[in-house]
């Protein structure tokens, strides 16, 4: 592949700062943690607020989804750009302790709205994330980016696996504590950051700050700068949008079409987890070294699509199963694309581009959850021309496929990026 502007000091990389991608792996751990904890009590909290109308919960628990979502879509943009003109490591801290006051707000709480206003405040810190991933796109090599990013996506999964168990066990103690309990982790978090993370991003790097890039809209223009980033930033659309099937219609189809009770749902969500995090933080370096970052990305790819058949279609619980090692080796597409996006654009530009990237994630969080719950109800109901309660998940394939499409052609664009 020629070189492209992100790799304009590709030959003068310093090696990985261990203790600087270790930080940002506890960031995201913690972040992802802190976020799980509260995910067992907040619908229960959400209801206690409005009379245990089980109903009318559900409506609001999705405004605050859709809320949480819409914040993250206009502020990590923002995030991003002002990482690139201040520096990731100040970003990076202020969105911490910012976490860390949220979730105090929350405990807090004593109405839905400041519940409501909590979970705005903690779309915007939690965009940060986006930021960690320009710090790990400054202070590692090109070639070592897929692995790295691979090893930081295991906190993702460490984080969900950990986090609602976690919040489960505290929120029968008091439906306040595991709130209290995620403050006092990203507050933890800050602090240590505070005193161990250096700056990755040198002042002759930095970029001025301009609110035409920091808007979404301004910040999506870098992703049609050229047609490799462009084809990218779609299979990566995509492939988010696949990726929702599984929060949004895995636990109802799950207990609907093998009567899983909620003690088999969460030990097989917990396996998702644990094959998700073996695959992105062991296999990710190896397979990229063996096969290179496009047809790594490839790989992963047709392996997401083969798993969601293989859910879709598994006719018991027991053979669903053989399917989720195989999905989790999907996530070795997403390191390695990201990897190569970050290699088409400028130092000066990694901030807006993980803002960018964030934006069009947020997005598709605003349209999978009604894409894949809308056919799962109609397969299942009465007006279907057949009976297919897997039918989200054979959606969820056909959009993989697609994503394998779009991709092979954007991966024939990168080489003539220069």
């Amino acid at each position: 592949m020629s070189d492209g502007p992100g790799e304009a000091t590709a030959s003068a990389a310093a090696p990985v700062r261990r203790g600087a991608v270790a930080f940002i792996f506890v960031t995201i751990l913690l972040d992802m943690l802190a976020i799980g904890v509260i995910m067992p009590i907040l619908p229960k909290l959400v209801e206690s607020f409005v009379g245990n109308d089980t109903a009318h919960a559900a409506r609001i628990f999705g405004l605050f989804g859709t809320a949480w979502a819409l914040m993250q879509f206009v502020f990590s943009p923002m995030l991003g750009a002002l990482s690139d003109r201040f520096g990731r490591r100040p970003v990076v801290l202020l969105s911490n302790f910012g976490l860390a006051a949220d979730y105090v707000l929350m405990a807090l709480a004593p109405s839905l709205t400041w519940l409501f206003i909590g979970r705005l405040i903690s779309g915007v810190t939690s965009a940060s994330i986006s930021t960690a991933f320009a710090y790990i796109s400054d202070i590692t090599p090109p070639e070592q980016r897929a692995a790295v990013f691979g090893r930081i996506g295991a906190a993702f999964g460490a984080g969900f696996i950990l986090g609602p168990a976690l919040g489960g066990l505290l929120g029968d103690i008091d439906p306040r504590l595991p709130f209290w309990a995620a403050a006092a982790l990203s507050f933890a978090n800050a602090l240590y950051g505070l005193f161990v993370l250096p700056e990755s991003l040198a002042p002759e790097k930095r970029a001025p700050f301009r609110w035409t890039s920091a808007n979404p809209v301004g910040a999506l223009r870098l992703l049609r700068s050229n047609a490799a980033l462009a084809g990218l930033s779609i299979v990566n659309f995509i492939a988010q949008v696949a990726h929702v099937v599984l929060p949004s219609t895995f636990v109802l189809y799950a207990t609907y079409r093998y009567g899983w009770d909620s003690k088999t749902v969460g030990l097989t969500l917990a396996m998702v987890g644990i094959c998700t995090m073996v695959a992105q933080g062991l296999a990710i370096g190896p397979i990229v070294r063996l096969l290179g970052e496009r047809n790594a990305m490839l790989m992963g790819l047709c392996c997401g699509a083969i798993g969601f058949v293989i859910l879709g279609a598994a006719p018991t619980g027991p053979l669903s199963w053989l399917g989720i090692p195989v999905l989790s080796l999907w996530g070795i597409s997403g390191a390695a694309m990201q990897s190569l996006m970050t290699r088409l654009v400028a130092p000066d530009q990694q901030g807006q581009l993980q803002g960018a990237t964030a934006s069009v994630q947020s997005v598709s969080q605003l349209v999978g959850p009604f894409l894949f719950t809308l056919t799962f109800s109609f397969f299942i109901g009465t007006s279907a021309p057949l009976h297919l309660p897997g039918a989200p998940f054979l959606l969820a394939a056909v959009l993989m496929v697609i994503c394998v499409a779009i991709a092979v052609r954007a991966l024939a664009a990168t080489k003539t990026v220069s």
